[in-house]
């Protein structure tokens, strides 16, 4: 199966780039009036009109191509049987669970990387009322 996305991506891929060129070469409908008044272009490799025939025409296959290799690759995708749901369902899944956290009031303050401080039995004192004026002001 995984011999096939893999073909199916190639073509996909191929088919793209190839379709990014020819659509760039291709001339616009401006560029026929100014054949028509002896610019010199129609003498191209494929004649005076041939180039625009087959050049839409290729384009137009390859379009086609992409569109049927884009829609067998999301049938192919959807085919597969996945446990899970997401993505993130099935990392949790193998992933470890979390420590649990000590009991106690310090377990319960961040602490960045320092390990957390062992509870004491001391009753937590009440916190120390906000300085007012001059005192909020940092100094250096």
């Amino acid at each position: 199966m995984n011999v096939v996305l893999n073909i199916l991506v190639g073509v996909q891929m191929l088919t793209a780039l190839t379709m990014i060129g020819l659509i760039l070469i291709q001339h616009g409908k401006g560029a026929d009036m100014g054949a028509a008044f002896g610019s010199g272009s129609a003498g191209s490799l494929f004649g005076a009109s041939g180039s625009a025939n087959f050049l839409s025409r290729t384009t137009g296959v390859l379009a086609a191509v992409f569109f049927a290799c884009t829609l067998m690759l999301a049938y192919f995708s959807h085919a597969r049987p996945v446990g899970g749901g997401s993505l993130l369902e099935r990392a949790t899944v193998g992933a470890p669970a979390p420590a649990p956290a000590p009991a106690g009031p310090a377990s319960q303050i961040p602490s960045g990387n320092a390990p957390a401080a062992p509870a004491t039995s001391a009753p937590p004192s009440a916190p120390a009322a906000p300085a007012s004026g001059a005192a909020q002001i940092p100094t250096k």
